[in-house]
């Protein structure tokens, strides 16, 4: 699991030129109108879940990326604490989002929080986490929040073919636009399960997914 992590690590660093092609639907992601329509409707359903949720206060986001959704915690927190183990990523990231982020150079499960904060937040990072550091990263979040602090996630739904395909149990392939391979964790989760593996972790969520199914999310605390 140690070498598939590293791989993983490496496959963030090598793709972000590239990340946001995938959610804007650009290139070789680009899908036919009516699919285009049906993305564009979760990803806004996402996104307004998230501006009712209403991210205040300190703001930790884990696996931050390329500020895809660091942007929108930064329009509404104090300050936003923004962790990612891509320096690639990270430069994207600032270049998008700027203002009330600071950046934080780390592996997530190997990072510790030096304060504890209102909110925390991760976006299509739960699912690369395998089973055997499933508590562990959990009891992370519960480091990082202050008692009756709130979490809110969002992960895929479905899988997408156009750059993946499923491998052995809790992995999957993924390709880059140049043909290069990396096998990296993937898990699927459905909201009720991914609810009870975490209640006894001391969380409790409010999960579902998207209209059209593209997007697993929601809240808790």
């Amino acid at each position: 699991m140690t070498d598939i992590l590293a791989t993983q690590k490496r496959y963030y660093s090598e793709r972000a030129p590239e990340y946001d092609d995938w959610w804007f639907r650009r290139r070789r992601y680009e899908l036919e109108a009516d699919d285009k329509a049906r993305w564009d409707a979760d990803v806004a359903e996402v996104e307004q879940a998230l501006a009712v949720f209403d991210p205040r206060g300190d703001v930790l986001e884990l696996a931050a990326g390329t500020g895809l959704w660091t942007r929108h915690l930064a329009r509404t927190a104090d300050s936003v604490v923004a962790v990612d183990s891509s320096r690639e990523v990270l430069e994207l990231n600032a270049a998008r989002t700027g203002g009330n982020v600071e950046y934080v150079l780390a592996d997530v499960f190997d990072w510790r929080p030096e304060a504890q904060f209102d909110v925390c937040f991760f976006g299509f990072w739960h699912s690369h986490v395998p089973e055997e550091r499933l508590d562990e990263y959990w009891s992370l979040v519960r480091s990082a929040v202050r008692p009756g602090g709130r979490v809110f996630l969002v992960d895929n739904g479905s899988g997408d073919p156009g750059h993946a395909r499923r491998g052995r149990s809790e992995r999957e392939i993924r390709t880059l636009a140049d043909g290069r391979e990396f096998e990296i964790v993937k898990r699927w989760w459905q909201p009720d399960e991914l609810t009870a593996r975490v209640a006894p972790l001391g969380f409790d969520l409010q999960l579902r997914t998207t209209a059209n199914g593209e997007f697993l999310y929601g809240s808790g605390a």
